[in-house]
Order: structure tokens, then sequence, then C-alpha cells
């Protein structure tokens, strides 16, 4: 059996502005400084002479190929984005870019923004809109009931309230 898998399903393009922003803003990071001192230090250290068994070159390359690698992802993702930078009409029903607070079976809440697949952050409960969660919330509104598979079973959700601010107590967007 091979190592062959089919291409993973293209992420949904939307972002925020904030997302967007920070993802131009890597770019002229990985751009303007870090590749520079990467390919100065990958310099020094083909000068020292036999690169067969020069780790500081072998280390400078594969990481030149890594920031290589990242701009070109982050070139192609920033011609396909579409930023999403205005709160809908209806606020009561779960959009792009909605802080949601649902009710699990046990009783606890939880509360998840849905933002675009190169902004997620779990830490800061930052949800991709392409996640099984998200997509069962778009367009439910405050009392709903969703059934979700979740990776320990399926999980039933009220969706409590949804709010429509940079993060929970700001102004609206």
């Amino acid at each position: 059996m091979g190592r062959w898998r089919p291409p993973a399903k293209a992420s949904s393009p939307y972002i925020t502005a904030e997302g967007a922003a920070a993802l131009k803003a890597e770019l002229k990071q990985l751009w303007r400084v870090e590749r520079p001192e990467v390919v100065r230090a990958l310099s020094a250290a083909a000068a020292e002479g036999d690169r067969s068994e020069n780790a500081e070159y072998i280390y400078r390359k594969k990481q030149l190929g890594g920031i290589d690698r990242r701009i070109r992802y982050l070139t192609k993702r920033l011609d396909v984005i579409e930023v999403v930078d205005r709160v809908p009409q209806d606020r009561t029903k779960v959009r792009f870019g909605a802080w949601v607070t649902v009710v699990g079976d046990e009783g606890e809440e939880k509360t998840w923004r849905i933002v675009g697949a190169d902004e997620t952050r779990a830490d800061q409960g930052w949800i991709s809109v392409d996640s099984p969660v998200a997509r069962s919330l778009l367009g439910r509104v405050p009392g709903d009931v969703v059934r979700v598979e979740l990776p320990e079973g399926p999980a039933d959700l009220e969706l409590v309230d949804v709010e429509y601010l940079k993060s929970p107590g700001d102004n609206p967007i």
C-alpha cells in the first residue's frame, strides 16, 4: 500500500481584517528581516569550506527552505483571501466573525469566535469556520440545539448567545 493521500480540501478564503493584517505583517517580517539574516548566515557558513560536513551550512539551508515555503504559502494565500470586515445585517444569526456561547450536554458553557482557517487560536477560543462545530452553528439563532461530532463522540450544543464584538466585552466591529 502506497503513502499517497488525496490533497486536503481547500480551506475557506474568509478571514477577519485583523487576521489579514497579521498574515501581511508575517510576510513582511519573513521577507525583510528573517530571510536576509538567514542568507547572511548561510553565506558565512558556505565560506568556511567543505559544505558536506558543515552542520551550520546544512542547518541554514533547511532554515532558508522553510522560510521560502512559508513566504510562498503566504503570497498565494493573500491572493485568494476575502476579508470580512462588516457585521451582518441580521445579528441574531451565527455568521463569520461571531462570538458564540454554547452550553454542552454536561452544562458547561463555552465561548468561541468563528474565524478563518489561517487565524485559529484554540487558547483564545478562535475556531475555524471550516470546523465541524462552526459549520453546525452557522445560520443558527439562540435557543437552537445542534448535534456535533466531536473527537470524544457526539454532543448536543445549545446556542445561548451570538455577539459580533472584537472580543467579549469590547465595542462592536
